[in-house]
């Protein structure tokens, strides 16, 4: 039987990446510390360990066809851990003979993000957050080249949607959506990159059952949703039934506050994406899975609504 391990399967984007593997028939086994691994999605093995331990994690994936890297620490905690728990999944990868699948997004293209970047553009690390994605794709990518252990990256835009919280969709953009109020970060007619979890989900499997015929080291761009703050305040107001009003985000305060609050310090640095237009070029991977099947914006915003509506009753 075709085993997926996936790291992280406690957040947001672990939890229905295992759910889409699941659904495929793949036995599941999800990775997670503490109590979340006792909250993972219906039909997967939990099994808790601690990714920082790297000889643990070679042991709790052993048998796995797939590794869905799924770790993401917090952004303050980047330049501590992101390489480390990469050099960790490699590891676990090389020993029992795995396929890495990596979660990727747009921060590798840096300030110079623009519209339909393809797989091949160039990457800048003119941000401190592209620098790390960069050092960790060029590190699987040797390791494909040289050892043999193969590596997919899907690349995708903004994630929102699904039935964990915690994407700037819910804490932000729609937070205050019981208020009647929309919040878009940046100007209302820049085109932004977004990913419905669920499809980008589908992606994740389709991809790995097609991985025989992929280079051994391979990134994708998923494309996901383009849209203006127009667009996503319009397909929202057609979600509740209502018209919604409009609030910005005071980025120059928050930047402020970043000088005693690190956290803010963080999100603040990620503005530019919303003063950038920018998209992902999905050819490639619509050229291999062409019959992947995505919600429409209009219908996945009506999905997000539903979710949110009935975690705020639960």
């Amino acid at each position: 039987m075709k085993t997926v391990v996936i790291l992280g399967a406690g957040g947001r984007v672990g939890h229905e990446i295992a759910k889409a593997f699941v659904a495929a028939g793949w036995l599941v086994r999800g990775v997670a510390r503490g109590a979340k691994a006792q909250s993972l999605a219906a039909g997967v093995e939990p099994v808790a360990a601690d990714a920082s331990d790297g000889d643990a994690l070679v042991a709790v994936c052993k048998g796995a066809d797939i590794i869905v890297h799924g770790l993401n620490p917090l952004y303050t905690e980047w330049e501590e851990k992101v390489m480390p728990l990469a050099r960790n999944v490699l590891e676990a990868a090389r020993v029992n003979g795995a396929t890495i699948m990596l979660p990727g997004n747009v921060y590798n293209f840096g300030l110079e993000i623009g519209m339909n970047m393809a797989e091949g553009d160039p990457q800048i690390g003119s941000t401190a957050k592209a620098r790390i994605r960069i050092e960790m794709e060029s590190m699987l990518e040797a390791a494909a080249r040289l050892d043999g252990v193969r590596t997919i990256v899907i690349r995708a835009g903004d994630f929102y949607g699904g039935e964990k919280p915690g994407t700037w969709l819910d804490e932000l953009v729609l937070a205050k959506l019981d208020k009647g109020v929309f919040t878009w970060p940046g100007p209302m007619d820049v085109a932004h990159s977004f990913a419905y979890l669920p499809d980008l989900a589908l992606a994740f499997v389709a991809v790995a059952e097609r991985r025989a015929d992929l280079a051994p080291f391979e990134v994708l761009h998923f494309a996901g949703h383009t849209v203006t703050g127009q667009e996503m305040k319009a397909a929202t107001e057609r979600a509740v039934g209502r018209p919604l009003l409009r609030r910005g985000v005071p980025w120059p305060l928050l930047r402020a506050a970043g000088l005693f609050v690190p956290m803010i310090r963080e999100l603040a640095a990620m503005s530019y994406l919303w003063r950038a237009p920018h998209s992902l070029d999905g050819r490639k991977l619509a050229g291999l899975v062409p019959d992947l099947r995505e919600n429409s914006m209009e219908g996945a915003m009506e999905n997000v609504v539903r979710d949110m509506t009935r975690q705020k009753a639960a």
